[in-house]
């Protein structure tokens, strides 16, 4: 029975950290390794040095929780067209200039984080609503991963799936215990240049692209990638052909990349709007370089948001926003994900017989 007068603890233990020579304790969940005197916190904001310890300080407590589309993550490959109750907490381990979630993600305050609920509580108000996945997101679950793994384990008792919108900055050991109980995720490739992730991002691409080849080589975890396009910062035609390349390569040509529209925030707001024409020509080199799924988001362009057969070229899921149209997919016991209605393709992805029917509605939840 779910106790809903569970009160989240002021601090829960963690694993990943130790103590360095000159007293401080290093936490080792992510690259950017910070390391604390007592009382001070990383640049996470969610993980502090407390009795000698490196603890979690945002467990069992949120921003806010919703029930979103999963094209919202955005995932187009997995259980389309179904809710999923969406939440996150507060801080981020990187330090992007653009962050469009900044009110979230780069919050220190405690007062952000209003809404409570322990992971058996969040499983529970996730199944009553008829949601078939659980999101981690708006801000990176990387930093608050205890929190995220027990209710990716709770969901997982009531019959719910787990996904994590993160970008991939973390260590190795913490990544195969993070990545162990979730079902999906969605990858947040910033740039392909170290220059862009240490300048704009206060990070570093390589531990990303191990995360990218982790997940492929490693996992059973179902991944889609994506790449804010900032006007002169990271859209360039030679950068989108070495990262395709690069995914082509390392990947493979099924896993599915969106290209999404900038918008000014944050400490970004001298720059422009992605033009649409920008998004329609990374998504064509892309695809002239072998990748199969390449969407376009955060503009209206039904083509670009669409899943078309990459054999016969047919449509197989039309999407208007997160609005679900043609559905040509067709579930066989001999196909563990899809096939192409008119040329029997095997299309890539996490699909059942028949889509969601969700639609585009975003609707805010109470947990208690």
């Amino acid at each position: 029975m779910i106790d809903n007068s569970a009160t989240p603890p002021a601090y829960w233990p963690t694993q990943y950290w130790h103590t360095l020579e000159d007293g401080r304790v290093q936490c080792d969940v992510c690259p950017r390794a910070c390391r604390l005197r007592e009382g001070q916190q990383g640049l996470c904001f969610v993980r502090s040095r407390v009795n000698n310890a490196i603890v979690l300080t945002s467990y069992g407590r949120s921003s806010g929780f919703c029930i979103d589309p999963i094209e919202k993550k955005p995932l187009n490959h997995f259980l389309p067209g179904t809710p999923v109750l969406s939440f996150g907490t507060a801080g981020c381990n990187l330090a992007c200039k653009f962050c469009q979630n900044w009110d979230m993600s780069k919050s220190r305050e405690m007062d952000t984080l209003a809404d409570q609920a322990m992971p058996e509580q969040l499983a529970a108000k996730a199944y009553e609503t008829g949601c078939r996945s659980l999101a981690f997101t708006y801000n990176d679950p990387v930093i608050f991963l205890e929190y995220a793994k027990d209710v990716a384990v709770a969901g997982r008792e009531q019959g719910l799936k787990s996904v994590a919108v993160s970008a991939g900055y973390i260590c190795p050991e913490p990544r195969r215990e993070f990545f162990e109980v979730m079902d999906a995720a969605n990858i947040d490739l910033k740039a392909f240049t170290e220059r862009f992730y240490s300048k704009i991002c206060g990070g570093s691409l390589a531990p990303v692209l191990e995360t990218l080849a982790y997940l492929k080589q490693e996992t059973s975890v179902w991944f889609e990638i994506t790449t804010l396009l900032i006007p002169g910062e990271n859209d360039s035609e030679g950068e989108i052909d070495q990262m395709t390349g690069w995914i082509f390569e390392n990947l493979g040509p099924d896993v599915p990349l969106h290209f999404t529209a900038f918008h000014p925030d944050w400490k970004m707001q001298d720059h422009s709007r992605t033009p649409g024409s920008t998004l329609t020509r990374a998504r064509q080199q892309a695809l002239n370089n072998g990748l199969h799924y390449v969407y376009t988001g955060n503009v209206h362009d039904s083509q670009g948001g669409s899943t078309w057969c990459p054999g016969c070229g047919e449509c197989l899921i039309e999407r208007d926003w997160y609005q679900l149209g043609i559905w040509t997919v067709e579930k066989t016991e001999s196909s563990p994900s899809g096939l192409c209605r008119f040329c029997g393709y095997q299309i890539a992805g996490v699909f059942e017989s028949s889509p969601g029917v969700w639609g585009a509605r975003c609707v805010p939840v109470r947990i208690n």
